[in-house]
C-alpha cells in the first residue's frame, strides 16, 4: 500500500495494491478493496465501505454524515462497488435510519460534481455525468444514464435503461427502458440505442417500444394504457417489468408529451 504524506487511521481496513496519494484523509471505520486507487486530497470518512479497483479522484468526499436534520448519529454506510470510478469533487452522504446506507453499485462511472444524498441506492453499470444532484432516497437502477446537470427529487425511483437528458428536472418515477427528456420531464421514445449496445435484440426492442406506445401515445392516461396493455400484448418478462414499475410507482410516473 502506498499512503506517502497521505493521513490513514490505524483501524481502516486497506486492501492488497491499494494506493492513497498524497494529503488525502481516511479515518477509522473504512473499508477499502483490493487495487483501489484513492487520488490527492481525498476525504474518506466514517462508514466508507469501497471495494476493488475503484479510483477515486481529488475532491471527493465519501460518507459524510446525511444532510438530514433528522438524522440523529445513527450508524451506518456509504457503499460502493467494485470497478467504480468517483471523479473530481463528488459528495456521497451515507445513510439514515430509513434505508441505514446509500449504496453505489458495480462498473459506475459518477462524473465531476456528482451529488448523491442519503439513502440512495444506485445499481450496477449507472452512469451520472457532470453535476447530476440526486435528493435523498432516490433509487437508480441498473444501466440507467444520467446526463449532465440532471436534478432528482426525493423518493423517486429510475428504472432500468432507461436515459434521461442533460439539465432536466426529475419530478416523477422514469420507468425502464425509455428516453426522458423536455420540460416538464416526458417519455420521448424508447432507449433503443442504448438497449442494442447492451444486445437487446431486435424483436425485444420492437415489443418494448409497442408497450410504451400504448401507454403514453395511443392513450390519454396511465391506468387506460396499462389496461391496454394487458388486453392487447402477451405476456412477457419486459411486459412484466413495465407494468411491476408502474403498480409500485405511489407517486406516479412521468407523462407523455402530446
Amino acid at each position: 500500500m502506498s499512503q506517502l504524506k497521505a493521513n490513514i487511521h490505524p483501524d481502516a481496513k486497506i486492501g492488497e495494491g491499494v494506493t492513497i496519494e498524497p494529503f488525502s484523509t481516511v479515518y477509522g471505520d473504512v473499508e477499502i478493496g483490493d487495487g483501489t486507487w484513492i487520488g490527492p486530497n481525498v476525504t474518506i470518512m466514517d462508514g466508507a465501505r469501497i471495494g476493488k479497483n475503484c479510483r477515486i479522484f481529488p475532491g471527493a468526499v465519501i460518507s459524510a454524515i446525511p444532510q438530514d436534520l433528522k438524522f440523529a448519529g445513527e450508524v451506518t454506510t456509504a457503499e460502493i462497488g467494485d470497478n467504480t470510478t468517483i471523479r473530481e469533487c463528488v459528495t456521497m452522504n451515507r445513510g439514515t435510519s430509513d434505508r441505514m446506507t446509500s449504496k453505489v453499485g458495480d462498473n459506475c462511472l459518477l462524473m465531476a460534481y456528482v451529488h448523491v444524498a442519503h439513502d440512495c441506492i444506485i445499481g450496477n453499470n449507472v452512469i451520472l455525468a457532470n453535476c447530476v444532484n440526486l435528493a435523498g432516497h432516490v433509487t437508480i437502477e441498473d444501466h440507467a444514464i444520467l446526463e449532465g446537470l440532471v436534478a432528482v427529487q426525493q423518493f423517486l425511483r429510475i428504472g432500468a435503461h432507461a436515459f434521461i437528458a442533460g439539465g432536466s428536472l426529475v419530478r416523477k418515477n422514469v420507468p425502464p427502458f425509455v428516453k426522458a427528456a423536455r420540460e416538464p420531464l416526458g417519455y420521448v421514445g424508447i432507449n433503443s440505442v442504448g438497449l442494442k449496445r447492451r444486445g437487446f435484440d431486435e424483436t425485444t426492442i420492437r415489443d418494448v417500444e409497442h408497450i410504451y406506445r400504448l401507454i403514453y401515445v395511443h392513450n390519454d392516461n396511465t391506468s387506460k394504457g396499462v389496461d391496454a396493455v394487458l388486453r392487447e400484448l402477451p405476456d412477457s418478462v419486459h411486459r412484466e417489468n413495465i407494468l411491476s414499475f408502474i403498480k409500485g410507482s405511489e407517486k406516479g410516473i412521468m407523462r407523455g408529451h402530446s
